[in-house]
């Protein structure tokens, strides 16, 4: 029988808490602010990388603590690309980007994860070329074939480097895998600073993706400050930019901000959880 309930999930995004926080503790706060599910960070450091490597018993308690606090982790965000990248010159580097690869949507699959978003990285810390672009294609090909295998959905973040900080460079790989399991999970702050950078229309960017936005990343920046950047502080057009969104079927919307060791931390997730609830609930209403 339907329900009547909200038509949006909202996440919260794992650094905006804590680090040394338990699991449990960190989806209490989550649930305790008002949101739906938690994303979890799989960055470029060996600490977060080595989640991909969980075992059973690990694993399992994780699923249980899930049901005990009352919300689930159902994204991820593999940051850790930026550091291991699919286009890499280095064989090792490479072997390691696809490992990863496998492991996450792996770990997808056991935790119940409906989407992994990717960084939309040739490579990071060595310079692109055409080669380490056909290498990224070519591996992104075989990523997209084992997400298919799972039922995992695997989605672009727009970047802030070149290589991906539109929809539309997102969409000409999207367009070129033709999957119903790569999509584009796009972050509002990066694509409003390539929206400056270049002297284009915003609307019209992220309707070049339209069927195939699968989540966006709510985050605040400003000119050329891609990070750390509070709420309200920035220069990003929210209403504007989730009522496109909401306008094209997007249901899913994560807000990502980070931890900086502030004690009112608690408050900065309710805050952030209640702007954003204010635009996507009257986005409902109309």
């Amino acid at each position: 029988m339907y329900t009547g309930q909200k038509q949006y999930e909202i996440g919260l995004y794992e650094k905006a808490v804590p680090p040394e926080l338990s699991w449990r503790d960190k989806l209490m706060a989550a649930k305790e602010a008002g949101f739906d599910y938690m994303e979890i960070s799989i960055d470029e450091t060996e600490e977060k990388i080595a989640r991909l490597d969980m075992g059973r018993e690990e694993l399992e308690k994780l699923v249980q603590t899930m049901h005990e606090a009352g919300l689930p982790i159902r994204s991820m965000c593999l940051s850790g690309h930026r550091k291991n990248p699919l286009g890499s010159s280095s064989p090792q580097i490479e072997q390691r980007a696809m490992e990863m690869m496998e492991k996450a949507i792996d770990l997808a699959d056991e935790l119940g994860i409906r989407m992994i978003q990717l960084a939309g990285y040739d490579v990071y810390y060595e310079k692109g070329t055409e080669k380490t672009r056909q290498r990224f294609k070519k591996n992104l090909a075989k990523a997209v074939g084992m997400a298919a295998k799972k039922g995992v959905m695997l989605g672009f973040e727009t970047m802030e480097t070149e290589f991906m900080n539109t929809v539309s460079k997102s969409m000409e790989f999207v367009q070129e895998m033709d999957s119903i399991y790569l999509g584009i999970y796009p972050d509002v702050g990066n694509l409003t600073n390539a929206s400056c950078l270049y002297h284009s229309n915003i609307e019209e960017d992220i309707l070049k993706g339209k069927g195939h936005i699968a989540a966006v990343h709510l985050k605040e920046t400003k000119p050329g400050i891609f990070r750390e950047v509070p709420f309200g502080t920035g220069h990003v057009d929210f209403p504007k930019m989730i009522s496109v969104f909401w306008e094209m079927g997007v249901r899913r919307y994560v807000t990502e901000l980070w931890y900086t060791g502030n004690a009112d931390w608690k408050k900065d997730i309710l805050d952030a959880r209640e702007r954003m609830d204010r635009i996507l609930a009257e986005c409902e209403r109309n």
